[in-house]
């Protein structure tokens, strides 16, 4: 049985000694591989099969199917996964002890490095179960009035438009839906169409980081810096984004942000975080109701009674598998995966895509139509025939199927869904 000296020796900073500790040797063979490609450019990185190799191997795979829904959620590595997994063990030894007050406790050494990798300070940082949860701490949290109006787009993800709808019809406020095309022009005709819906009445932005749809990332900072020029609040969906490509706090600007983590770090199912600018947390009504809903406290957003520690406790090295493998590496590599189907599907006239491959614009999440088949139809015989995974996205202004590798999908797996996707677009579908 863990002593609490053992497990504090073993939850500390996701550095060094984690890597030593943790995991059947999946971080010390991550950190070996990256020692090997040390002073390689990303890019020349990101087509280096040998290394890539070694970060496959770190997962617990079904290799039988392909999973091209990382969107969604994503395996964690198996050093992650084990943690967890020893975290619930010691729990259930004596909950109101061990989870209580071994485990839980530990929140802040997550919420310090997690802070860290995001660029802000820990106390503007809540630890949550989803990205849903935090943008719906901030939707549902901040002071509007009847006729007060939101600005969003209507292909921000439904559950945060259903979310404001609930507002309208509950406080009487006004929402406004943007459209904008896929791809855009230029990411500055993205910025262009929300700021140019805003009105006398606009009082918050509401809008995503990167699309769940088509994988377009937006120019957040040149919207937060405007909207907060004119004394309106920013609400960014950051769910797609955190652990997926470089960024900083810094380069946002936004009032609130909220991410799931059990997506591109490969943390636990059921854990993400809310980013709020500091002078905005006292005046944020918490989403729970807490002792005194307008403390300056970050944490008055984490009191939801009682749940396990063990999901956010494993970030911890979750966090130190994606530091292993170091953002610029891991983005490089995700857009070489995407464009290995996306540039060879672009290719023929038989298929469009809806994702702009412009590196600023994109990174693992792709979009393609296949022209004449209804996607519905595409997604079933991926599956039937093939045993590929990918996700039919049927919006009111087009259709596709959205394409979401991981570091751990092999180039093979790329190949054969490419060459699927052929031989569907020739021959179709009875």
């Amino acid at each position: 049985m863990f002593t609490r000296r053992v497990f504090l020796q073993t939850t500390g900073s996701a550095g060094a000694a984690a890597l030593a500790v943790f995991g059947h040797d999946g971080l010390t063979r991550v950190a070996a591989a990256a020692r090997r490609v040390e002073g390689v450019a990303a890019s020349d990185v990101a087509a280096d099969e040998t290394y890539w190799r070694e970060i496959q191997q770190a997962f617990t795979l079904d290799r039988t199917i392909i999973n091209l829904n990382n969107g969604g959620c994503c395996p964690s590595p198996r050093v992650v996964h084990e943690a967890f997994k020893r975290y619930l063990d010691l729990s259930n030894e004596a909950p109101v002890y061990h989870m209580w007050q071994i485990l839980e406790p530990n929140i802040e050494s997550v919420r310090r490095n997690l802070a860290a990798e995001f660029g802000c300070d820990p106390e503007e940082m809540a630890i949550t179960r989803n990205a849903s949860e935090a943008l719906q701490i901030a939707q549902l949290g901040v002071e509007l009035k009847r006729g007060d109006e939101v600005v969003t787009t209507n292909q921000d993800y439904g559950r945060m438009i259903d979310t404001w709808q609930q507002r309208v019809e509950r406080d009487g406020i006004k929402l406004t839906k943007i459209s904008f095309p896929v791809p855009p022009k230029s990411m500055d005709e993205l910025a262009d169409r929300l700021l140019g819906a805003i009105t006398a009445a606009t009082r918050v932005l509401h809008f995503c980081h990167i699309t769940n749809l088509t994988g377009q990332i937006f120019p957040v900072k040149r919207i937060c810096d405007e909207a907060r020029r004119r004394g309106i609040k920013t609400v960014v969906d950051g769910a797609h984004a955190f652990a997926h490509f470089p960024y900083k706090a810094s380069d946002l600007g936004c009032d609130y942000y909220g991410t799931s983590l059990h997506k591109w770090l490969l943390a636990p199912i059921g854990t993400g975080f809310l980013y709020v600018r500091k002078e905005n947390i006292g005046p944020l009504w918490p989403l729970t109701p807490a002792g005194d809903p307008h403390r300056a406290n970050i944490r008055k957003f984490e009191e939801i009674g009682t749940h396990p520690a063990a999901n956010h406790n494993a970030i911890a090295e979750a966090l130190a598998f994606h530091q292993g493998i170091g953002i610029e590496r891991k983005a490089a590599r995700l857009r070489y995966l995407r464009d290995r189907w996306a540039s060879r599907l672009a290719a023929s006239p038989r298929f469009q895509l809806h994702t702009n491959l412009d590196p600023a614009q994109s990174c693992a999440i792709g979009n393609v139509q296949t022209i004449g088949v209804p996607t519905g139809k595409v997604v079933s015989r991926l599956w039937e025939r093939w045993r590929i995974i990918a996700t039919p996205i049927v919006h009111a202004e087009y259709e596709g199927l959205r394409v979401t590798p991981n570091v751990y999908t092999t180039l093979n797996e790329i190949d054969t869904f490419a060459a699927a996707m052929e031989e569907i677009a020739a021959k179709g579908i009875d």
